[in-house]
């Protein structure tokens, strides 16, 4: 109850990866660490294991049936959304992307010269509203929407924790965090909903996500309850593992000073005085080697529960139909015999030739299979961009709160304040004087 995010990670280790039974009653709950038999979940026998059961019952009152359920809710949503999740099409919108992440970067000036700290947080997280989301929804989401939005799903993250604990707790017990819960899905649904009803016209002719999204529902005779269930786990998929991850990302170099060095360093070098751009991504090879250590230690998507719809047998253990299976990024990118000092930082073991000698569900932080998230090449290009612009003018520094341990939550942040604080970087600094 304390701590379950790394009581999982230690169980993996302890057993060597072998699969363990968690002793909590019915039905019964194995955590399933190892990359073959994660393999054999979330790829190879996949049609048994749902997205189902206790640990999913809590999400879908905010989720409903999308691209995030399971069965034909997730396979009609995943029709639509697939092709606008592509490697090319992101790639198309990374010039928009790039111009929108430095227009925003250049507005948190005021903090360094003020000297004024933020909640990293919250303030990352408005970032990506003003890139990822609006370019997504072509800008469909505003500002001040945009402010709501994402207050309100860090609550629901956080408050459902109670409920991921007591998977089993009927819903007629009231738990801390449930009404919290509530709360904040009505104030998603008080953005989404009148976003969804607006603008009818200009839909019909947008190539952007929600334009094709809405577009597609409605040749469907799909009703304003389905299309707000997509664009809800939409914003989910697109937002939340990047805001989340770059909030950990500034305590990381903190305790890393060569990491960061790297990083000043390539910024510097690509980006010069800046503005970052898209023909900067493919030079920014050691930022990405950086967030995808990151994403090893704190896959923002750090627990994917299954049920088993028939009995099955993975890894020489029995697991009996109507089972949940406990799957955690957390815990497998964690294992002795895949990672050489597992608990450390090390941005070189994805070095260029390094990964390919790694087990493909060793490292995992996006799911596979299948129900692999949607939101990774989104990440891959936005998080780097954000990164690079905000270097190429700042350098952050983390004011106390540490040691920062990661919650209990839907998506994996610290359960403390990050407090950061941004002085300018020694090139602008010379250029003042």
């Amino acid at each position: 109850m304390r701590d379950p995010v790394n009581m999982l990670a230690e169980l993996g280790r302890e057993s060597a990866g072998g699969i363990v039974r968690l002793p909590v009653g019915t039905p019964s709950i194995y955590l399933v660490s190892h990359p073959d038999d994660v393999q054999h979940v979330l790829r190879g026998n996949w049609e048994n294991y749902q997205r189902q059961g206790m640990f999913w019952r809590p999400l879908q009152r905010l989720l409903g049936a999308s691209v995030l359920d399971d069965g034909a809710a997730w396979q009609s949503s995943r029709e639509i959304l697939q092709p606008l999740f592509t490697a090319r099409y992101v790639a198309s919108l990374a010039e928009q992307m790039a111009a929108a992440v430095d227009e925003r970067i250049a507005e948190l000036e005021p903090y360094a010269a003020s000297g004024r700290s933020f909640d990293a947080g919250e303030e990352l997280a408005d970032v990506v509203n003003q890139t990822v989301i609006k370019v997504l929804f072509a800008g469909r989401l505003s500002r001040e929407g945009g402010r709501r939005l994402s207050p309100a799903y860090d609550r629901a993250a956080r408050s459902i924790a109670f409920r991921l604990l007591l998977p089993s707790m009927p819903y007629s017990v009231r738990l801390p965090g449930d009404r919290a819960f509530m709360d904040a899905v009505q104030r998603i649904d008080d953005v989404v909903l009148p976003m969804i009803r607006q603008d009818r016209d200009r839909r019909r002719s947008g190539t952007d996500v929600f334009s094709t999204l809405v577009r597609a529902r409605e040749e469907q005779g799909a009703g304003e309850r389905q299309v707000r269930d997509d664009v809800v786990s939409v914003y989910g998929a697109a937002a939340e593992s990047t805001a989340t991850t770059l909030t950990w990302l500034w305590a990381t170099l903190a305790a890393h000073p060569e990491v960061a060095s790297g990083l000043y360093e390539e910024v510097g070098r690509v980006v010069g005085d800046g503005p970052v751009r898209a023909s900067h991504l493919p030079e920014l090879g050691y930022t990405k080697m950086v967030l995808q250590e990151l994403m090893r230690l704190r896959p923002a998507g750090w627990l994917f529960p299954r049920m088993a719809k028939r009995a099955d047998l993975v890894g020489g253990v029995q697991i009996e139909a109507g089972a949940q299976v406990l799957i955690t990024p957390y815990a497998t990118h964690r294992l002795d015999e895949f990672w050489e000092r597992p608990l450390e930082f090390d941005p070189e073991r994805f070095a260029p030739g390094r990964q390919e000698r790694r087990h493909r569900y060793a490292y995992f932080p996006f799911g596979g299979g299948p129900h692999q998230c949607l939101g990774r090449h989104l990440f891959d290009m936005a998080a780097p961009l954000i990164v690079a612009a905000l270097l190429s003018r700042f350098r952050p520094v983390v004011r106390g709160g540490g040691p920062f341990t990661p919650a209990a939550a839907g998506s994996l942040r610290p359960k403390e304040r990050v407090e950061l604080a941004l002085v300018r970087a020694p090139h602008l600094l010379r250029g003042a004087l």
